[in-house]
């Protein structure tokens, strides 16, 4: 399938990502990769932007932003549901092994989002052992 260009993000209204002085704001490491994977797969043609945008508007508005209880409007928790939802639809993904591979991979420790077996030593980022210079 063509790539396609990137889609233009809503910036305000129901649709529009958190931002914080203009750039994007994610809470959780796994918000992020969920922004990505939306993009690549629209990259890829999977799909046209405005059916995923549809879905997330009416995603976002089947939420209460006021939510009672304190607990409040997670935006990329829509975005996730609109998602699975469109790629059901769509058949590229059904709605079980979504929610299995979700379930694994947020099962992973940190800094561990690579698919092989453990079997090997990681670098650490910077060893206060040795001296710099």
């Amino acid at each position: 399938m063509a790539e396609r260009d990137a889609p233009a993000l809503d910036s305000a209204g129901p649709a529009a990502p958190p931002r914080r002085n203009g750039e994007l704001v994610f809470d959780a490491p796994w918000e992020s990769r969920l922004f990505g994977l939306t993009l690549a797969l629209h990259a890829q043609g999977r799909f046209a932007w405005d059916e995923f945008r549809q879905r997330l508007i009416a995603e976002v508005a089947a939420r209460d932003r006021d939510a009672a209880g304190g607990a409040g409007f997670a935006y990329y928790e829509a975005w996730r549901a609109a998602l699975e939802d469109l790629l059901a639809a769509k058949g590229l993904c059904a709605g079980a092994e979504i929610g299995e591979r979700a379930g694994a991979l947020a099962a992973r420790p940190a800094g561990h989002d690579h698919g092989h077996p453990h079997d090997h030593e990681h670098a650490p980022l910077h060893d206060h052992g040795r001296g710099h210079g």
